[in-house]
This record gives C-alpha cells, structure tokens and sequence, in this order.
C-alpha cells in the first residue's frame, strides 16, 4: 500500500476495485462501513454482489477480465470534463500525452460495451471519484490475477496520479496483501528477482552488500522462477528438486493436473509444513514445521507496517521454526553463515542490509511497530509513500489498452469462472479446516450461479451439479442467488474434495507470471 489503513478515515472516497474486503479482509472492510456511515463515498467495482455493495454509492458489475477498460473508461471522463489535477500532472508526472492518446478511444459508450455496464455508470464514477480532495483506491486479487495483471494495477496508478491522488494523507494506490506476512516475504527477497528491500540481483552493487555481509563470493545475478514457472520448468524436466515452505501447490496453483504432474516429474521434493496436505503426499521428505504461535519474529503487514510476533508455547514433538531448520540444512551443505541464536540476531542483520527496514530494530517494534522506509533509528516510519517526490523522481504513466483473457465463454463452455476465498476459510484450508467452528460454517465446497441459469438448467440450490473446463471436472453444491450476473460462476478454493484449481487456467501475465484464477470458460450441469 502506498498509505496507511488509517486513511480509510481521512479519504472522501475509495474506488474498491477486485476486493471482498468485509470477507477477506475484516477488519478493514469495519472501517469502510464506519467511514460510509461518515460520508465517505464509497465505489464498488465488482462482478459479485458483495457485501459492501449493500452500502456502496454506486455498485459497477464490469465484466470480469475488463479493468483496464474500465480504468480507461473513467480516465477518458476525467480529461474530457477537465477533473484532472493538471498541477500535479504537469510537476509530478511524465508520459501524460501517451496516456491521453490511449484512453481517448475509451468514451463512455465503448467503455459500457466491454464492460457490459452502462455509460451512465462510467461517467458517474469518474466524476465521484475526481471530486473530493482526497481518493483512495482499494484493490486486491480481482486486479492482479488476471493474464494482465500487471497492466491493471499500473491502470490503477494511472487514475491515482491523473487526479493528483497519490503522496498525501486519504490517497493512494492501496492492494490488500492476500496473507498476513505475504508482504514481508516479498520484502525479504521470497521474489526471484531481488535481495532484501527489493535491490535487484541483477545489480552488481546491491550482489557486493550481500557477498560482504554473507562472506561469499559470485553471488548469481540472473532472475530465477517464478512459482508458476517453477512447476512449468518441472514438467519440462528442466527442474530437478524443490523446497516447498509453508505452501501448498496442489490445492493452490492453477491446473491441478499441471502442477501434480510437473511435482512427480522431480528427482527429489522436500516440504516444510504444519499439517499433511496434497503436497506433502508427494514429497520425499517431509519436515514439520512451527506455526505462528510457537515461534518468535515478525510479520509485516498490508500498509508495511512491521510488526513482533510473540511465541505462546513450545512446537510439538519434533517441529521446529523455520529459520532454525533453513539454518541447519545449510550448515550440513557447508555454510555456518546462516546459523543464528535467535530471530532477534535475524532481525538485526536485516537491519543492517536493507536499507528500508535499518530502524527496525525490537525494541522500537515492540508495540505497535514501524512503517518502512524506516531507515534509521531516529525515523519515526513512513505512513505514506511518495510524499513531494516518486522514488524514480516523476511519476511514470504506464498506459495500457484493453486486452481479453485469455480463455472466454463459447458454445461448449459458456459461463466465466472466478475463483476466490469465503470468510469462513482461508486458502487451502490446512488451517481453517481442521478448526471445528469454521469448518461447521462452511462444511462443502460450492459453486455460486445466477437464479436465472439456474432456472434454464434446471438446477435447485443447494443440489449437487457437476462443475468443468478444459482441465477437469469437479462435484459441488449449487448456490442460487443474484450474488453472481448471469453468466458467470463462482467457486472458492478450500475445498481438496472439490478443488477448483483442478478448472482454473495456468495463463500467465507476461511480467509478473500470475495466473488468471479470475477468469476461465466453464460449464455446468446437475450431478447424475
């Protein structure tokens, strides 16, 4: 996130595109309800009928696939009726004429027609969200797992800047992180392509900070695999061996078939875990591992923000933390480098590496924690990024023009599948599962589908249908509603008995490498 949570009560509006906040992001979601009942205007772009919808000032259905069309679409409005911030864009950004050139051809009609929603709609969002003096946009998984992932959070960064709504308090471009610490992780170099505090492999001095720090020598500077292209590089036999921590492939990649494939085609696959899953099935070795409340270290959150994390008890029998066991394999390779007395040793190295993370040392996390850039001891954090300046100096429109996904509805196949998480369960259900209450909440896997397929098909709620695509075929229960358009289906991802990975498309965005879980071709009909 560029801002802070805290915004949420500081911002007139927030575009909430491609989130189910309320469900996967509670907490959050509460301080958008109290802002709305506030004043704050609130824009849902979404597919579904969420539950913010219920409160939104305006709910957009756009057709899943089509954001970078929508974004255009109110951008076109924006410059058209003169609502752009031309100080801002004229001293902080470049690459304005590119931008105007493209999302010209996005007129509200056009927009309507791609979007299957109406020009009113377009018009009317553009000018709710230009109007007030500060604008956030909220965004999660609905933007960034589509085959044009990236162009879609750039086409987000876009309406922020054209409006001037980026480096000040109640703005921003502000991606809900889909884990607890999935933001540290990227922080701490879990990305093929960077070190810590995200300085490049490929950057013979930043190779030069960590071959001192480490005590080696030629540290590799070409980019790795991505997780997607890791299982890809398997299946071609180009992989040998992986190490898989705290994951769970099978039930969460794309095309379950795929990735089952591509893991028994490896020499020798160890993973790190706290309870059995489909992908400890298949590994060779299996090591147990600690879970959040039986180790100490940090987690940072979606608003950067990091945070100590405290253990309650002991790991049973024979787990242990992760660092200690990631330790202890590299001592036995031949390399005591990485063999630390406590996280807190852990943390001070960081320190002293990454240059966004230097003040964070324990004692001044020890409550509530720090935003970074933090990059001393007497930095107070940073609540909001880009503040007079952009890292790179001006602030780069990067325009995109409209793309389909990759895989659409047709004659055999003819609704869109999304996937996606319910509040009761989170990811892959290893957790929340084998928790009593949550799993009595949500006991069986289920296909969300429009009261009026419904009704042509001849399909009751709560019955059993048969869900497929070009990659498999699953059993689930029918959920009748007006949650979904027609058209369109949704299933979540919990469920091993049911698992809607073994539908979903392996079409990757060319840069990030994401999957595009949000959009495929499928069909149903009643279970036989």
């Amino acid at each position: 996130m560029t801002n802070s949570i805290s915004c949420v009560e500081q911002t007139g509006c927030i575009l909430l595109i491609g989130s189910n906040t309320t469900e996967q992001h509670p907490l959050i979601g509460t301080r958008i309800i109290n802002a709305v009942k506030k004043g704050m205007k609130l824009i849902v772009a979404d597919n579904r009928k969420i539950r913010l919808a219920e409160i939104a000032d305006m709910h957009i259905r756009l057709e899943n696939g089509t954001n970078v069309a929508f974004l255009n679409g109110l951008m076109h409005v924006i410059i058209k009726e003169g609502l752009a911030d031309d100080e801002y864009v004229k001293t902080r950004t470049e690459n304005y004429d590119e931008l105007k050139a493209i999302v010209e051809e996005y007129t509200p009609e056009r927009t309507a027609e791609i979007c299957k929603i109406t020009p009113e709609e377009v018009v009317n969002a553009a000018r709710m969200y230009s109007a007030p003096e500060a604008a956030m946009i909220v965004y999660c998984m609905g933007i960034t797992q589509h085959s044009h992932g990236v162009d879609n959070v750039k086409s987000c960064a876009n309406l922020a800047m054209l409006t001037g709504n980026v480096g000040k308090a109640g703005t921003g471009v502000n991606p809900l992180r889909g884990q607890n610490n999935v933001q540290g992780a990227c922080d701490m170099g879990a990305l093929p392509n960077v070190y810590t505090g995200y300085q490049k492999v490929v950057d013979e001095a930043s190779r030069a900070v960590f071959e001192k720090a480490w005590g080696v020598e030629n540290l590799p500077g070409n980019v790795g695999l991505t997780v997607t292209t890791a299982i890809n590089a398997a299946c071609d036999g180009q992989l040998k061996a992986l190490f898989v921590l705290g994951e769970n492939p099978m039930m969460s990649d794309p095309d379950q078939h795929h990735v089952k494939t591509g893991l028994e085609n490896l020499d020798f696959l160890v993973v790190q875990d706290i309870f059995p899953t489909p992908t400890t099935a298949l590994a060779d070795v299996v090591l147990p591992a600690a879970c959040y409340a039986e180790k100490d270290g940090t987690f940072t959150s979606t608003e950067r923000r990091v945070q100590r994390v405290r253990k309650a008890c002991d790991p049973p029998g024979k787990a242990r933390q992760d660092w200690e066991i990631v330790g202890d394999i590299a001592k036995r390779m031949g390399y005591d480098g990485l063999t630390y007395n406590s996280p807190e040793e852990i943390m001070d190295e960081i320190t002293r590496v990454t240059p966004i993370y230097g003040g964070m040392q324990y004692d001044r996390i020890d409550q509530v924690g720090l935003q970074w850039p933090c990059p001393d001891r007497e930095h107070p954090g940073t609540p909001f990024l880009h503040k007079g300046t952009f890292k790179r100096g001006l602030g780069l429109f990067g325009p995109a023009s409209y793309m389909p996904p990759m895989e659409l509805p047709d004659e055999e196949y003819p609704f869109l599948l999304a996937t996606g998480r319910c509040y009761f369960h989170f990811h892959t259900g290893t957790m929340t599962r084998r928790t009593r209450l949550l799993d009595r909440e949500e006991r069986f896997p289920y296909v969300e589908i429009n009261l009026d397929d419904a009704k042509r098909l001849g399909i009751y709620d709560r019955f059993p249908v048969m869900v497929s695509t070009r990659r498999g075929e699953v059993k689930a229960l029918a959920r009748v509603s007006d949650v979904v358009v027609p058209g369109h289906l949704f299933m979540t991802f919990h469920f091993e008995e049911a698992a809607a990975n073994a539908l979903t498309n392996n079409a990757l965005d060319p840069v990030a490498k994401i999957p595009e879980y949000k959009v495929c071709a499928a069909q149903v009909r009643r279970a036989s």
